[in-house]
């Protein structure tokens, strides 16, 4: 006799009938192993022409103000980047590799230091 309650095979333990869906199949999975962390953000590039400039106002303004600004002027050129992809119809791919370029343009200049 059947009973009304659906019951995988295997989850029978000891007798005991648990639910398909509450019983634990195998050992705990491990994650898998990471390579080294990389630093995403930064500047590979400490030799740019407005580097000394860079780092002598970041010294007199201080870190937190100067990262403020930093990312007002790189919001105002990203914006600057769109408004100019619109006008000519450029496709976001296009506009996404023109504000890598831009970001890569500013490490070698010494912007991002």
């Amino acid at each position: 006799m059947a009973s009304s309650l659906s019951f995988s095979r295997s989850s029978a333990v000891a007798g005991a009938r648990v639910p398909a869906r509450a019983r634990l199949v195998g050992a705990p999975r491990s994650r898998p192993t990471r390579g080294p962390v990389r630093t995403v953000a930064g500047n590979s590039a400490e030799d740019g022409i407005f580097t000394p400039i860079v780092k002598v106002t970041r010294n007199i303004m201080g870190a937190k103000e100067f990262n403020k600004l930093r990312g007002k002027g790189i919001s105002l050129h990203s914006q600057v980047i769109t408004e100019f992809c619109k006008q000519i119809g450029a496709d976001n791919k296009r506009k996404q590799g023109l504000i890598r370029q831009a970001k890569k343009n500013g490490e070698k200049l010494g912007f991002l230091s």
